[in-house]
This record gives structure tokens, C-alpha cells and sequence, in this order.
């Protein structure tokens, strides 16, 4: 289960309560102007109009308990720097490659660790990420018109953004490629995988094993594979359990795969 919901919030033009003087809440003012929202420094209820989040980043507690309890009560979200307790929402560290966004977080656990990550991060991602991003956005029709199913669409990206595929993200030269990579693209085979689980642990997945799940259209499963495994599928693929008393898995359109629990013995 994961502690919380992670949500890109639009909130262009839009007021945002900031609290505080030094420099968490000074910080914070910047993220609100870099997210192009409006910071504004006071609970009143003509200027809260529109508002839906609050930073209180008093350094006194006592005073920050007081105004997290005051916005709370005007209806909005509230984040309270270093005190994660305190917080309806939690900030992430960011990594922009625009319109790509990164959000590293780890619920208020440790900012250092997501600022570290997220510096991994940036020696990994090639700047021309988000150029690849805006030109999958501008292909979308041509997609549609040499891919008319979803389905077959979509396996057909996956098949191009995977790991050393033509449009593999993490190579810096496949935001040029999309109109060549469009111009020869055929659809990708479908059909039925099974998987035997070698054990319990998600991570024990190959790499093939992991990307066929990521995937699938459907996922049959006999009842003893665990959950943690079927979360690595993909989230709109179906998901059927398999009879314990029924081996057999009858095909269907597009990708199944058959996840088969690890042997006991």
C-alpha cells in the first residue's frame, strides 16, 4: 500500500496560502511563483477565494499549529515544513524536464534522500526528454491513424520507449527519431506469456518478466500469486484469478499473461 496519493496540481493564476517568514516559508513562495500560482500571505476569507492549499511555514510551532488549524477550518490542503504529522500533503523534490516532471518524495521521511535521488536522476535523463515528450504529443493523429486500436497503439509505444528501443527515453537522440520511427512502425505481436514465479519478492522479476507486465491486457493469476507482484502490471490491464482446481487459461485479444505462483517445494 502506498502512504499517499502522488497528484500534479494545476494552479496557473491561482492563489496559494504562504505562511511564514524565513526561509522555508521564502522557499516555498518561490515554488508557488515557479508553479505560476499567486502566493498570498493571509487567512482572510475575501483573499482565500479560489484557494484550495496552504503553507504554514511558521518557524514558531505553537503559531504553526495555530494557522494549520485556522486553514484547515477555510477548507484547504496543508503542508507544514519538518513537520510531516502536521501534513495533508507533502512536497516532493522535483525534476523538471518540461513538460516531464519528476516528483521524488518520500512522505515527509527524509527531504535529503529525494534531493539525492533526484540528482541521480538528473545525470540519467537527457535534457532532450522533454522534447520527446512534446513530440509524441504532436504525433498523436498520425498514432491514431496508423494505429486505430488502442490496444495496438499502445503496444507499439511500449515497444519504442522500451530499454533500447527506437525511442528509448534515456538515449538522447530519440526526440529526432519519432517521424522515422512512425513512418516504419508495425504492430507489435500479442498473444499469451506465462510466468512462473521464482518467489514472492516483485524484485525477483526479470526484466523481460517486468516489461511484458507492464504491458499486458490481462493478467490471469492463480489465487497464491501475491499482490505485490500483480501491482508491477500494468493499472487499466483486467486482472482474473485462475481456478485452483482449473489450470487451463483460454486466449483472448491482445497480451495475457499467465502468472503462475512459485513452486512450494
Amino acid at each position: 500500500m502506498i502512504e499517499s496519493l502522488p497528484l500534479f496540481h494545476r494552479l496557473t493564476g491561482q492563489p496559494v496560502v504562504v505562511l511564514g517568514a524565513g526561509e522555508a516559508a521564502e522557499a516555498k513562495r518561490r515554488l508557488v511563483e515557479r508553479a505560476g500560482a499567486r502566493p498570498v500571505a493571509s487567512l482572510e476569507e475575501g483573499i482565500l477565494e479560489g484557494a484550495r492549499i496552504a503553507f504554514v511555514a511558521h518557524e514558531d510551532e505553537a503559531l504553526a499549529l495555530a494557522d494549520a488549524a485556522r486553514a484547515r477550518e477555510a477548507g484547504l490542503l496543508v503542508n507544514v515544513p519538518d513537520r510531516p504529522a502536521l501534513c495533508d500533503f507533502t512536497v516532493p523534490s522535483i525534476l523538471d524536464r518540461t513538460p516531464v516532471l519528476l516528483a521524488i518524495g518520500t512522505g515527509g521521511a527524509s527531504a535529503g534522500l529525494a534531493k539525492q535521488l533526484r540528482l541521480r536522476l538528473e545525470m540519467l535523463l537527457p535534457q532532450t526528454l522533454g522534447a520527446l515528450a512534446q513530440g509524441l504529443f504532436s504525433a498523436r493523429a498520425a498514432l491514431r491513424t496508423r494505429f486505430p486500436d488502442a490496444g495496438e497503439r499502445r503496444r507499439a509505444l511500449d515497444a519504442a520507449l522500451g530499454e533500447g528501443g527506437p525511442l528509448d527515453p534515456l538515449v538522447e537522440q530519440s526526440a529526432a527519431r519519432i517521424e522515422g520511427w512512425l513512418a516504419n512502425a508495425t504492430p507489435v505481436s500479442t498473444g499469451m506469456v506465462e510466468i512462473r514465479l521464482r518467489s514472492a519478492d516483485p524484485e525477483d522479476l526479470t526484466l523481460r518478466e517486468a516489461r511484458l507486465l507492464g504491458s499486458a491486457d490481462r493478467v490471469m493469476h492463480e489465487p497464491a500469486v501475491p499482490s505485490a507482484v500483480l501491482e508491477r502490471a500494468r493499472a487499466d490491464a483486467g486482472r482474473f484469478p485462475i481456478p485452483a482446481d482449473d489450470g487451463a487459461v483460454a486466449s483472448a485479444e491482445g497480451l495475457t499473461i499467465v502468472l503462475r505462483a512459485a513452486s512450494s517445494g
